[in-house]
């Protein structure tokens, strides 16, 4: 019997691009469960380096890793401090603009 090991699927390989990364996470707040966007940010940080973004967002890397785990519910400065720590802003359209 022939078998083929599979890799699993990481994120955070392809993401070297800010445009890709934009696009990523914009696609990431479209899904209604927040650990959608959790785990795209967490994605982000680790294509970045973890301990490089949790310096620069002003946190503990252990801190980071649990501000976007799964089911946490960080603060909201928290996810600004991240988002620019990874070079990002956030902002807010129409809806009839996002279509």
């Amino acid at each position: 019997m022939n078998t083929t090991a599979i890799t699993p699927f990481d994120a955070s390989e392809y993401l070297d691009d800010p445009e890709v990364i934009a696009e990523y996470l914009a696609a990431c707040l479209e899904d209604e469960n927040p650990d959608v966007f959790l785990s795209g940010l967490a994605d982000v940080a680790k294509a970045k380096g973890m301990t490089d973004v949790a310096r620069a967002a002003g946190l503990g890397r252990e801190s980071l890793y649990k501000a976007l785990a799964p089911g946490a519910h960080p603060r909201h400065e928290t996810i600004c401090r991240v988002v620019a720590a990874l070079g990002l802003k956030m902002s807010v359209v129409t809806a009839q603009a996002a279509e």
